[in-house]
């Protein structure tokens, strides 16, 4: 294989999303100790990079997960991930999550490309009929941004976290098959 080689699994106009792979766990394991990503994810375990690799690995023939990192079209750099996991193929339904592991990165649409490249991968590809996620309270961005793309509020987890000395609830959030062509069958 070529070594300039990136396979560009989903490609939108700003970003394209690429499988994780070994030779991105350097990068990986440095975006895991983002300090904003890591409060707006809920992440408190720390990871050392023998831990990552290892993940990394395991992962690889896990198909109840598929994981993908966010790279910018223009000049390929990594900047977060997006991840479908608890993938379950009887009753079609997965959970997704995805982080933009820089604040400057943060506000441009590139968490919003990604998520619509996730779900026309997830409702399209692999016939998912629904997809959750969780938000935390305090991250009214990423609330704003879920429902934007069509994302319903579920429920409410009352103090499902507690992180830096204080609880916060976790919003629930889905969105059904039907809600995604009804939205983006008319886009393409």
């Amino acid at each position: 294989m070529e070594e300039n080689f990136i396979p560009k699994v989903l490609q939108g106009k700003k970003v394209y999303l690429k499988p994780l792979n070994a030779s991105d766990a350097k990068t990986y394991y440095k975006q895991l100790f983002n300090v904003e990503t890591r409060r707006l994810t809920g992440t408190k375990a720390i990871f050392n990079y023998e831990q990552i690799v290892e993940y990394i690995d395991r992962k690889r023939g896990d198909d109840s997960t598929v994981i993908l990192l966010i790279a910018l079209q223009e000049t390929d750099e990594l900047i977060g991930e997006i991840v479908l996991q608890d993938l379950d193929y009887t009753n079609r339904s997965a959970n997704l999550r995805v982080a933009i592991d820089q604040p400057a990165r943060q506000g441009h649409g590139y968490g919003t490309e990604a998520l619509c490249l996730m779900l026309d991968y997830g409702f399209g590809i692999l016939q998912l009929h629904r997809i959750e996620l969780n938000v935390y309270d305090f991250n009214e961005r990423a609330a704003h941004v879920y429902e934007k793309v069509g994302f319903k509020v579920e429920g409410r987890q009352r103090d499902a976290l507690f992180y830096n000395h204080k609880y916060h609830d976790a919003i629930l959030m889905s969105m059904l098959e039907g809600e995604y062509r009804e939205k983006y069958q008319n886009v393409k």
